[in-house]
């Protein structure tokens, strides 16, 4: 059905040239094809509307519209309010050129429900609208057409957002431990250097003691690299000597000064003295990452074959598995006497780096000097009670080749290990034979190794205080045969 309308009200004036319906581009599409041949653009000249899905219900629309844009609008209005939103737009541009545009038509958001615009069927992006011009604009917009892409290029602003993401999913799915992150670091505090800490030492002395814990740590066998350092800024409320001390920075001139503090303050506005503490972030990994060990219980078990202890800089380690010849014990049947024999051979200490997911390691240096980290008694106290309940150990240690994941302890444990390896950057990667300017680990000496609870010791313990807290201690000089969890 074809319904021609009469030309534009007569309230216009004779002298004024009369305005066609023209296209107002809205929204681009998303390549930019607006500006091609084939899609609508600014200035074309409406010259038909379609209305319908099929073509016998095909409702026309033909040049010139009453009332123009706001006559338009409201058969719009009608055909959205009926569910007839399937649009076909048919424009000039120029006295021989035609394109037309299959779209739907919609409310604008912008302006309010009662103002519809078209979106196109094949680009979601590319929104367009109508507007009342004369038809030398229309002629003027056209020919403008270089000058407007450009300056639509100027104007062109990339756009931002939020997006979902599924971080419980991806969690449990991606991380070797899941829930929990495999990027391992200690934060060391400025030391004090006066009796009542008002005075650190500065910034060049905190990143001398990292260097020396890792250097240390590396030395004694833990198979760890260096990874990245960081300055840490921690806020805190300081007073008295302190804050005479270190609220000084007045002006610019005085920020010079604080490059090396390890510790500065200011005011507030309520005049409450704040202070910043500088303190290091050291990162490190695992030489190979990190492998899972599950160690199985029976009911006959009476021991788990392996006694554990702690380094000075705060790592946990395997000190004693069980003979492979003696005994079937839990140690044996999982495979860890494997991995610790294969650490003793190259001078490694089997560090642990997780029990039951939960991290053991350092992870903190506070400014007296002591480092913060799990005391071997509550570690074997929770071991033994794994072997008393049979409920069996999941514990990571660290590996110094990423071969001993498959070819060291498959043929043990093929049936009862689930490795999980955490792949190390590119720049991270390890040759197995370092040069000489690597740190090189010294032989570990087990004589002098400990840190375990003892099931009925048949000599003498000496207990010594720790540097993990005040209910931390350390055995030493125990029998190995009496020794183990």
């Amino acid at each position: 059905m074809t319904m021609d309308r009469a030309s534009q009200s007569s309230s216009e004036s004779p002298n004024r040239e009369p305005k066609v319906l023209s296209i107002e581009c809205l929204k681009g599409s998303s390549k930019g094809e607006e500006w091609t041949g084939d899609m609508l653009q600014t200035g074309d000249i409406v010259e038909e509307l379609r209305i319908g899905a099929s073509p016998n219900a095909l409702i026309r629309f033909k040049s010139p519209f009453k009332n123009g844009k706001t006559g338009v609008n409201k058969i719009l209005q009608d055909s959205y309010k009926k569910k007839e939103t399937s649009i076909l737009v048919r424009v000039r541009r120029g006295p021989h050129e035609f394109a037309e545009l299959h779209a739907c038509i919609v409310p604008n958001d912008s302006s309010g429900k009662k103002h519809f615009v078209l979106r196109s069927i094949t680009d979601p992006n590319y929104v367009v609208g109508f507007f009342d011009r004369t038809e030398a604009d229309c002629f003027q917009l056209q020919a403008s057409r270089t000058t407007r892409m450009v300056n639509a290029l100027t104007r062109t602003r990339l756009q931002d957002g939020y997006v979902s993401y599924p971080w419980e999913k991806r969690m449990q799915e991606l991380l070797s431990v899941p829930n929990s992150s495999n990027f391992l670091s200690i934060l060391l505090l400025p030391k004090v250097s006066d009796r009542i800490a008002s005075r650190y030492n500065d910034v060049e002395d905190t990143l001398a003691r990292a260097n020396t814990w890792l250097n240390a740590a590396q030395a004694s066998g833990v198979p760890i690299v260096f990874m990245n350092i960081q300055t840490e800024s921690l806020l805190t409320k300081i007073s008295g000597e302190t804050a005479s001390s270190t609220v000084n920075a007045g002006s610019l001139s005085d920020l010079s000064n604080l490059a090396n503090a390890s510790l500065y303050g200011f005011e507030d506005y309520h005049g409450v003295d704040i202070g910043v503490v500088r303190a290091v972030r050291l990162w490190y990994a695992p030489m190979g990452g990190e492998f899972s060990i599950e160690i199985k219980l029976k009911e006959d078990d009476t021991k788990l074959g392996f006694a554990i202890s702690r380094t000075e800089e705060g790592f946990i380690f395997i000190s004693t598995v069980i003979d492979d010849g003696q005994e079937n014990a839990p140690a044996t049947r999982s495979g860890l006497g494997n991995l610790y024999r294969a650490a003793s051979d190259t001078s490694r200490l089997l560090v642990v780096s997780r029990l039951s997911n939960q991290t053991v390691l350092p992870w903190m240096v506070s400014s007296t000097g002591a480092i913060r980290c799990y005391d071997t008694v509550s570690l074997s106290q929770k071991l033994s009670l794994h072997r008393h309940t049979k409920v069996p150990i999941l514990m990571h240690v660290f590996l110094w080749d990423r071969t001993l994941a498959s070819s060291s302890v498959e043929s043990t444990r093929s049936s009862t290990l689930s490795p999980s390896m955490l792949p190390l950057p590119p720049e991270v990667q390890l040759a197995r034979h370092p040069n000489e300017n690597q740190i090189q680990p010294l032989p570990h000496e087990r004589s002098d190794g400990g840190g375990d609870v003892s099931t009925g010791a048949s000599q003498p313990m000496q207990l010594e205080r720790d540097t993990a807290g005040d209910l931390s201690f350390r055995f030493h000089n125990f029998s190995l045969s009496s020794n183990w969890v």
